[in-house]
């Protein structure tokens, strides 16, 4: 097998041109080609008058034939690898311990997954609910402003990413081309095949319900088992090894390898490690507003009159501005034809983020339109980014109102300092409602600053960004971890040994994708350990 990449013809060619253009590209004869598979398809549409395809195929061809290509140096032509997934070991039948998973959400899942594929019948132990009660909770919140600390947008089985956009795709690394399991495994549970292959998959909330009660199922079929309702409240460390935790209910638990996959809002937890002297560290993130414009207009000026092509779906973008004040902002979780969210876990803040389903069919576009901080933006040790987060929060539960409804203020008048009273032609979409008004102190000085200066600039790469009546939305806090719980080489701690932490929570993964190929990683180094072999 060869991997052909580049293969570039025009949006609206027959189905019969790629195969011409593999017998093109490699000089051969149209027999001599037995078949091929797509691998990857992408767009260019930086000529928006003259969008092309981007493809990326292997190709099967005659061995005399086959041999001959590899040999002649072609550009853009190589050996297809082998993406296939191999198991690093397998539980010996005299195990006598059993591996924890803390937290059930992308990481968590995919950790469960392998380890129960390995044999080792793994404990996960989720704070939130089942996935289908927890979205009737999450619901409560959005539709009746009642919030349910202990399962919402936060926690619950499936984690943060199911009320998201699904996305499937990241700018990390993968040698090992364990994202191609991520993909072969959800495919299994009932996501579309196109996410095999599609340059930006993504899936939607709805299908991710179904998919995550099915790959849970395949975990407890198995040997897993899954506990909800189970809080990890505190650790058992002795001389720097973790020997067991301590539930909710006062239940212990005694382990020795335990995967931590909490997330980046389970704050409580983070506390509870520092005091139990589990090296943390503080570390930047960002944060700003959710930006909502209609969905027609990032259609029409990222593919102009090829706006609603079925093989362009609803458009996207991503966007970066280096302000004067030093500040970067830039677009974050563009969640095309999507909605903004209520995604606070605690009572008495307001917290929004975007998510789309499959379809990405709903009226507006939104992103994250954020700034980015550091450290030494919140002194005061490595839990102090929780505290700027929470002071944020609940400022934006008070200019809403306090009843979990979120300020907002429309884009031009924002730029120009003055409150909102009316809404134009965008309706926000963030549930309970959405207050308008003034939301010139629902961030620092700095960030308000940066965010002004970023709209007109960012309106020159994407035309009518800084449309008036476009709506903001606050507040964004939650974009990554505000504290890195430090590993070494080996995938453990810093300081504790047999604690593994990892994904989002952690601040090793960014997204559904990365945090399950982390939990990958994680669950093999996990499983060495235990079998003498890492």
């Amino acid at each position: 097998m060869l991997r052909l990449t580049e293969l570039k013809l025009p949006l609206d060619h027959p189905e019969t041109d790629l195969r011409a253009a593999i017998v093109q590209r490699l000089g051969i004869a149209d027999g001599d080609l037995i078949g091929f598979t797509v691998h990857k398809r992408s767009y260019d549409a930086r000529k928006r008058s003259a969008i092309t395809l981007i493809y990326t195929v292997d190709v099967e061809l005659r061995d005399p034939v086959n041999a001959d290509i590899a040999s002649r140096g072609i550009a853009h032509v190589a050996p297809s690898p082998d993406m296939r997934y191999r198991f690093v070991t397998h539980a010996p039948s005299t195990l006598k311990s059993r591996p924890v998973v803390i937290g059930f959400g992308p990481c968590g899942l995919f950790a469960a997954l392998i380890l129960a594929q390995m044999g080792f019948r793994p404990i996960v132990l989720e704070r939130g609910k089942a996935v289908r009660e927890r979205t009737r909770d999450t619901f409560g919140l959005w539709r009746q402003a009642v919030l349910d600390p202990e399962s919402n947008v936060q926690f619950g089985e499936g984690g943060a990413g199911t009320f998201s956009d699904g996305k499937l795709w990241s700018q990390i690394k993968d040698p090992r081309f364990y994202g191609r399991k991520v993909l072969e495994e959800f495919v299994r549970a009932g996501a579309p095949e196109e996410i095999l292959y599609v340059s930006k998959p993504h899936i939607g909330t709805f299908r991710l319900v179904s998919m995550i009660e099915k790959m849970r199922a395949t975990i407890e079929s198995l040997g897993g088992e899954i506990r909800f309702g189970a809080r990890v409240d505190d650790m058992r460390i002795v001389d720097g090894h973790l020997r067991g935790l301590v539930l909710k209910d006062g239940e212990e638990l005694p382990c020795e390898h335990v995967v931590l996959a909490i997330g980046h809002s389970a704050r409580d937890t983070f506390e509870m490690l520092h005091k139990r002297g589990v090296y943390v560290e503080a570390k930047p993130f960002s944060v700003g507003f959710r930006i909502e414009h209609p969905q027609s207009l990032v259609d029409n000026a990222r593919f102009g009159a090829s706006a609603g092509h079925p093989l362009l779906g609803a458009a996207d973008y991503r966007l970066v501005h280096h302000a004067k004040n030093g500040r970067g902002v830039y677009s974050f979780c563009m969640c095309p034809g999507g909605t903004v969210v209520a995604a606070t876990s605690e009572p008495g803040n307001v917290v929004t983020n975007g998510m789309s389903q499959y379809s990405r069919n709903e009226r507006n576009a939104n992103a994250g339109l954020v700034v980015g901080i550091s450290p030494a933006d919140y002194p005061g040790g490595p839990l102090a980014g929780i505290a700027f987060q929470r002071q944020w929060e609940r400022q934006a539960f008070a200019l809403g109102g306090g009843d979990y409804w979120a300020p907002g203020q429309l884009v031009g008048d924002f730029v120009r300092s003055r409150p909102s009273k009316h809404f134009g032609d965008v309706q926000p979409s963030y549930t309970p409602g959405v207050r308008l008004g003034d939301l010139s102190t629902a961030l620092p000085e700095y960030a308000i600053a940066a965010i002004r200066e970023a709209i007109p600039a960012l309106d020159r790469q994407l035309k009518g960004f800084a449309m008036h009546d476009a709506v903001l939305t606050g507040v964004e806090t939650r974009t990554s971890s505000p504290i890195r719980i430090t590993r070494g080489a080996d995938y453990q701690s810093l300081n504790t040994r047999g604690l593994y932490p990892a994904g989002e929570g952690a601040s090793y993964a960014g997204g559904i994708y990365s945090a399950a190929i982390d939990g990958i990683e994680v669950a093999q180094a996990l499983a060495l350990a235990m079998t003498g072999e890492g």
